[in-house]
């Protein structure tokens, strides 16, 4: 179960918050002269517990806002040293389906209200690898140097046929009945006053829908980033597979609050063959109808 900090913000830590470094409700303040942690030797680090749990900073003397000071770095738990960029968690695993055809309360797939600001790390030497879809995922076609795809390994289905397209636009009903879910910060998801629709043509292997996200070196052919910016669709939300028939499926790989295919929940990592038309309920307002050009 997670915690709630005294900031606001959701932690798996029940002693310090994950995002601001506050101390939790009821968690006990670390010993003083010490590092805290148990056993910890006398005069082996800085002593934070001099600076006291709401006292200045004992290194710049700036007010305390957090774990970490605003000004220099200083940790008030152990003491000195500039705190590492918090990394970015997972994604939660969908909500079980509610009756009627939904997907549970809705949240936030991310949380984007601002945490503490922290200073500036060292820049990172080498850019986070991306992560691999799971498997049994068929990888995307290899790209000739003239920028065309090459012919699908042996064992992968073979690209659909040219004419298949993905519709994106805002649904104002679906918005209404994911607001009406309730969840955290519901009601301060705004639905976008402008969102005209535009068109993906589907290619390839595989087509992933999502929001990019550098850390993970992710971007996906559908790329819900914005603006507008759908809090509700996680960064690898769904994939459209096609199929040797030259159709398409859609795939959740467990995304953090589901997704809806022709008004049904779509079970995780279970292929969902898609009709033209096919109408693709995510996040907090998004709706991907998938079409078919006439032959």
């Amino acid at each position: 179960m997670m915690a709630t900090c005294p900031q606001g913000h959701e932690s798996a830590d029940e002693e310090y918050c994950d995002i601001c470094g506050a101390l939790m409700s009821g968690a006990a303040a670390p010993a003083p002269g010490g590092s805290g942690q148990a056993g910890a030797p006398a005069g082996s680090g800085p002593a934070p517990a001099e600076a006291g749990p709401d006292g200045p900073c004992p290194d710049c003397g700036a007010p305390r806002t957090g774990r970490f000071c605003e000004t220099c770095g200083y940790d008030f738990v152990l003491g000195g040293g500039r705190p590492s960029p918090p990394q970015e968690r997972p994604a939660a695993p969908a909500a079980p389906a509610a009756p009627g055809g939904t997907t549970g309360s809705w949240r936030p797939a991310e949380p984007w209200r601002p945490a503490a600001p922290v200073p500036p790390a060292a820049p990172i030497a080498a850019e986070t690898p991306a992560v691999p879809l799971p498997t049994p995922y068929p990888a995307a076609p290899p790209v000739a140097p003239d920028g065309a795809p090459s012919a699908a390994p042996s064992g992968q289905p073979a690209a659909p046929a040219a004419g298949w397209t993905a519709v994106i636009e805002a649904d104002r009903a679906h918005y209404d009945e994911m607001v009406g879910q309730g969840g955290p910060d519901a009601a301060a998801v705004a639905f976008p006053p402008y969102c005209p629709p535009r068109s993906v043509p589907l290619t390839g292997a595989q087509v992933r829908i999502g929001r990019h996200s550098r850390s993970r070196s992710l971007r996906p052919e559908i790329d819900l980033s914005g603006p507008p910016e759908d809090p509700g669709v996680s960064h690898l939300h769904a994939v459209l597979l096609a199929g040797p028939d030259g159709g398409w499926s859609l795939v959740d790989p467990g995304s953090a609050n589901g997704t809806l295919v022709d008004g049904e929940p779509a079970e995780v990592n279970v292929p969902v063959p898609l009709a033209d038309g096919a109408r693709v309920h995510l996040g907090a307002w998004t709706l991907i109808t998938v079409r078919k050009a006439a032959s």
